[in-house]
């Protein structure tokens, strides 16, 4: 009941308070409990959609059901969540371009890193790709881009978060705090986006879908770009991924890239299940085992039908056959 599906509303949090918030996501909860459920399918965060309004869309469930259920991922610590979901998405991205990276007998160590976006997927992200030693330069939100030349460390992704999570400001206000850094607006119509128009290793597109055109892509292999990771739903225009595969970058779609999000929300409900709590560091390493898992069936699909290194058709062959031997064996139904 987990992954493969899309939802949302047209609501806008932004300058909205908390009981507005609370009392939409308390109405939307009204509907949609009827066909929800956690044998039927499950709801979790995205854009726009954190811990806070989890909470409230779980709390609502709970009064109209009268029943605790891991029928949504994301809760929080106290209630029924798990360590390590919130860093899921962005852990595992990273964990899959090092895998890519560990089969070209290379890591991410020194690599310059571009990252977009600067919530939970992009936040993650850079913070495992601090971890692993790599240089974040980027982070983004709809209203423009950073470029930290000096790259963004710990304390400067302490700065974000809270930035972000707590006071819910905007990107620009980082250049005000490290005036060495460069900001620059976003205009949505342009031809490109100039964050994906720097030099750097690896580039990590973690914010939304279609946030890489065709001449983004160019521009990314044109400035040395040999890794485009996604961490977001979608983020490549088909073309781009044309221009990434015919100039053999590293590529990995997001069907495989961003699926920690998704297995640390099974590994959420296993817990509800089995009324357990797993350690950060039981949760990492099941996370990196997945993630190192679905790259080596990728890699093998890849390999096995005629593309080795197209991760593109491996992700898409393997899920394909996956799917369908689950449909013959239960009787096409």
């Amino acid at each position: 009941p987990m992954g493969g599906g899309k939802g949302g509303s047209d609501f806008d949090p932004k300058g909205k308070s908390d009981n507005e918030v609370m009392r939409f996501c308390q109405g939307f909860m009204a509907e949609l409990f009827r066909h929800i459920g956690a044998d039927t399918d499950i709801p979790a965060g995205d854009i726009g959609v954190g811990a806070r309004e989890i909470g409230y869309l779980f709390g609502m469930y709970k009064k109209l059901r009268n029943e605790f259920t891991g029928v949504l991922t994301g809760k929080s610590l106290s209630w029924g969540g798990s360590l390590m979901r919130p860093e899921a998405t962005g852990y595992g991205s990273v964990y899959f371009a090092a895998e890519m990276l560990g089969a070209q007998n290379q890591t991410l160590e020194g690599k310059i890193c571009l990252v977009s976006g600067s919530g939970n997927v992009a936040q993650f992200t850079a913070e495992k790709l601090i971890d692993l030693g790599a240089k974040v330069v980027t982070l983004s939100d709809s209203s423009g881009y950073i470029f930290d030349e000096a790259g963004i460390d710990r304390e400067k992704l302490s700065f974000i978060k809270r930035l972000k999570n707590v006071r819910r400001g905007r990107i620009s206000e980082y250049k005000e705090k490290y005036p060495e850094s460069v900001y620059t607006p976003i205009n949505p119509g342009a031809e490109f986006n100039p964050l994906w128009n720097h030099k750097a290793d690896c580039a990590f597109p973690s914010a939304t879908q279609n946030e890489i055109n065709e001449k983004d892509a160019q521009n990314l292999v044109n400035n040395g770009v040999k890794v485009v990771c996604e961490g977001a739903n979608m983020p490549t225009t088909l073309e781009g991924v044309h221009i990434f595969i015919n100039n053999n970058i590293l590529y990995a779609p997001g069907k495989a890239a961003n699926a920690g999000g998704v297995s640390v929300s099974g590994l959420e409900m296993t817990q509800n299940s089995m009324r357990l709590s797993w350690t950060h560091e039981e949760v990492d390493n099941r996370l990196r085992m997945i993630m190192k898992s679905i790259h080596k069936t990728c890699l093998d699909a890849a390999e096995q039908y005629g593309t080795p290194g197209n991760y593109v058709n491996g992700a898409n062959i393997a899920g394909f056959l996956k799917v369908v031997n689950a449909m013959l064996d239960q009787g096409v139904v």
